[in-house]
């Protein structure tokens, strides 16, 4: 499935005229292979080996360049680095309060909210987030 998302994402790339090099590729690759919603800085240690000339500012305007395509999304959650989520649908995520680590959440009634919070306000809502934290297994087990 990871496969299928990459070449959707690679096509969307082509679509609006984005050339697709090495590092383009890679930096994809990597988001969609590992899916734990990485810094930039994850990514370029990540890639370093492989691309040796690649600097952190590249993987950053990289990803810009997949934000504004819409194949991903920037997350900025407590701490001061953006994580970033090639997961585009509407989603949540549970992040551990120990080690950081970021996992999905789908709870379709949540959508629900948005409605509810306009009948009652009166705004028209456009979007909404909710984070869930918590200790990961990781973190419950070292702990014990």
């Amino acid at each position: 499935m990871a496969n299928e998302q990459l070449q959707e994402a690679v096509n969307a790339l082509k679509n609006t005229k984005v050339r697709m090099t090495p590092q383009r590729h890679a930096i994809l690759e990597y988001l969609y292979e590992t899916m734990n919603h990485p810094t930039a800085d994850d990514i370029y240690k990540a890639l370093e080996s492989k691309f040796p000339n690649m600097s952190v500012a590249t993987v950053y305007n990289n990803l810009r360049v997949f934000k504004n395509v819409g194949i991903v999304k920037e997350l900025t959650y407590g701490d001061s680095s953006s994580r970033f989520d090639c997961v585009t649908t509407d989603h949540y995520h549970v992040i551990c309060s120990d080690c950081g680590k970021m996992v999905d959440f789908h709870y379709p009634g949540l959508d629900e909210v948005e409605t509810l919070a306009e009948h009652v306000t009166g705004f028209q809502v456009h979007d909404h987030r909710m984070e869930i934290y918590g200790v990961c297994e990781d973190c419950k087990n070292i702990s014990h």
